[in-house]
């Protein structure tokens, strides 16, 4: 197959106009104690429009009393709110979902403008998250003991779930808004108080949320935003005696050593780490419908997500047409602004990531692989990159084996499922999976070898909040949503009693 170039269905940027009333970007501030805190006598960094490159706002950060500040507040506030009514708490985190629903599209607009998606996904991801305080809300009143039958009838014996206390959360850049409201709705729920250090490159929606359990009426000191140097507040925070749980969503690297300096301080972890996801796409699938599904949900966020698919294996009967109709719905994306009105793909996030596409790119034709799409930066200004497609990449190339976390994929074909599910167990990340086959006896089969925490048939279902989200190896350990996502936040204490 030759090279193909879609930059004739790109539109011009135009970084200057949009078509949204939401023209000026957040005011950015520290949340400690109630109190929203800006740049006085503090260090800054310039927020950057990933689509324009240009500086949009001044992100101040926390000094190291800052943070022992909110680290104080979280401890004296989570002596209150551990006691607090289930009923108290939850009706807070329902005002706060309503509030979220009447804010999403100024909260989307500024998330298009620090992070780069489309006004829609922006959005979209807002709205949703609305839910996973609703749900939290509800199940929070749900967190049940029990009552152990005794061997001596004047003994009572019972197991309470108690919050764990003060939790340090690190929330990414990716998803900014939504990937945080799951670490607040859980640990709120359950009684903790919580520090986030959200992502300072897009931190518009970390400032919204703070603004908006301000509004719901959530005690001072419940929930605290700080911002910094990443390892100088991770280390301040997790070294902190008064931090009695972490949890972290990001990259495997930084996780592994968050979780180090954690478990030298025997502290109860959730890590959401990163993933390669597999796609397994078999001779008896719904060609076409498999292939439409995965060419709009591989490059939403630019492929800037943590369970993106990014590794596809088909079976080499449908191999042809799945390519022929894969490469038809990758053209019709419209790369632009994500204001803009019609753009289904905006930029990456940083700059840094442009150049790592570039080199995974090089890298796949050094090692003789067909750039069937894309492969190229675009547009003068922003961090651009054309939606791009290598074609047989071999488990050689940094594409098969590094999470690239940017608009790019990699399809193979396979003939036997043996050697399809050895390759894509082979690496030590195991987040998401996908699988696609009318076959009863082919889904249970892989479904069971996978070695995935997630593993999606026949369509994508883990958004809603009902559904534990996590990974297994390398791709962490704990789960956010469900009811296994109190877990982390809750500890077992066992009381006997001789009557």
């Amino acid at each position: 197959m030759t090279e193909v170039s879609i930059l004739t269905n790109l539109s011009p940027l135009a970084a200057e106009s949009t078509n949204s009333p939401a023209a000026t970007y957040a005011d950015l501030h520290l949340y400690i104690d109630g109190e929203f805190i800006g740049v006085q006598q503090r260090r800054t960094l310039s927020v950057v429009d990933p689509g324009t490159g240009q500086a949009i706002g001044e992100l101040p950060f926390a000094d190291a009393s800052d943070i022992a500040r909110a680290v104080d507040a979280a401890h004296r506030a989570f002596g209150v709110w551990k006691r607090e009514s289930p009923l108290v708490r939850s009706d807070i985190l329902r005002k706060a979902a309503a509030l979220i629903r009447e804010r999403a599209h100024e909260i989307g607009c500024h998330i298009t403008m620090d992070q780069g998606k489309p006004l829609h996904e922006a959005v979209a991801e807002v709205i949703s998250s609305a839910e996973h305080l609703e749900w939290h809300a509800e199940e929070g009143r749900r967190i049940y003991g029990r009552v152990i039958p005794a061997r001596s009838p004047d003994v009572q014996q019972t197991v309470l779930r108690e919050p764990i206390g003060v939790c340090a959360a690190f929330s990414p850049w990716n998803f900014p808004f939504n990937q945080a409201l799951r670490k607040l709705a859980a640990a709120l729920a359950a009684g903790c108080t919580v520090v986030l250090k959200g992502p300072e490159e897009s931190p518009s929606a970390i400032v919204a949320l703070a603004r908006i359990f301000h509004d719901s009426g959530l005690p001072p000191g419940c929930l605290n935003i700080v911002w910094g140097v990443p390892s100088e507040v991770s280390a301040q925070l997790i070294e902190s005696p008064l931090v009695r749980k972490i949890s972290f969503t990001g990259s495997v690297p930084v996780g592994k050593h968050l979780a180090a300096l954690a478990g030298a301080q025997m502290k109860r972890m959730t890590m959401e780490l990163g993933g390669h996801a597999p796609v397994i796409v078999c001779n008896d699938a719904d060609v076409e419908r498999a292939a439409t599904m995965l060419a709009s949900y591989k490059f939403r966020n630019a492929g800037q997500v943590c369970v993106s698919p990014t590794r596809f294996f088909v079976q080499r009967g449908v191999y042809e047409r799945f390519i022929d109709r894969y490469l038809d719905e990758v053209k019709k994306i419209r790369v632009g602004y994500g204001l803009e009105r019609g753009v289904t793909m905006g930029p990456l996030a940083h700059g840094r990531r442009v150049a790592e596409i570039e080199n995974f790119v090089v890298d796949a034709k050094e090692h003789g692989a067909e750039i069937a799409l894309g492969g190229a930066r675009i547009y003068p200004a922003g961090n651009y990159f054309a939606p791009t497609v290598v074609l047989a990449p071999s488990n050689q190339t940094r594409l098969m084996n590094e999470e690239p976390f940017g608009p790019i994929v990699g399809i193979v074909p396979f003939d036997e499922l043996d050697a399809v599910l050895a390759e894509a167990n082979r690496l030590p990340f195991g987040l998401a999976s996908y699988v696609f086959t009318t076959s009863i006896h082919n889904a249970h089969r892989i479904s069971r070898e996978l070695e995935a925490g997630m593993v999606n048939i026949n369509h994508f279902g883990m958004g809603p909040a009902e559904i534990p989200f996590g990974g297994v190896k390398d791709s962490g350990f704990g789960s956010e949503g469900g009811t296994e996502s109190f877990d982390g936040y809750l500890v077992t204490k066992f009381v006997t009693q001789l009557n």
